[in-house]
C-alpha cells in the first residue's frame, strides 16, 4: 500500500516523512523516537504510520493482465 499524502483523520501532510521514517527505523532507531523526532504528535498520524505495510514490491511480482 502507498502512504497517503495527508493523514485520513485530521488531513496534516504525513507522505513527506514517510522515507525519512523509514531510513530511521532501518538505522535502529526505535519508532517511538522516530515519530516524535518527526513531529508526528497526533495519535491518527502515528497510527497510520505504524499500521503502514510494504506490499507494493511483493504485488509487482504477480503477472500483470
Amino acid at each position: 500500500m502507498i502512504i497517503p499524502i495527508r493523514c485520513f483523520s485530521c488531513g496534516k501532510p504525513t507522505a513527506h516523512l514517510y522515507t525519512k521514517y523509514k531510513e530511521m527505523v532501518a538505522a535502529g532507531k526505535a519508532r517511538k523516537e522516530a515519530l516524535d523526532e518527526l513531529g508526528l504528535k497526533r495519535y491518527c498520524c502515528r497510527a497510520g504510520f505504524l499500521g503502514q505495510t510494504d506490499t507494493l514490491e511483493l504485488i509487482n511480482k504477480f503477472k500483470k493482465f
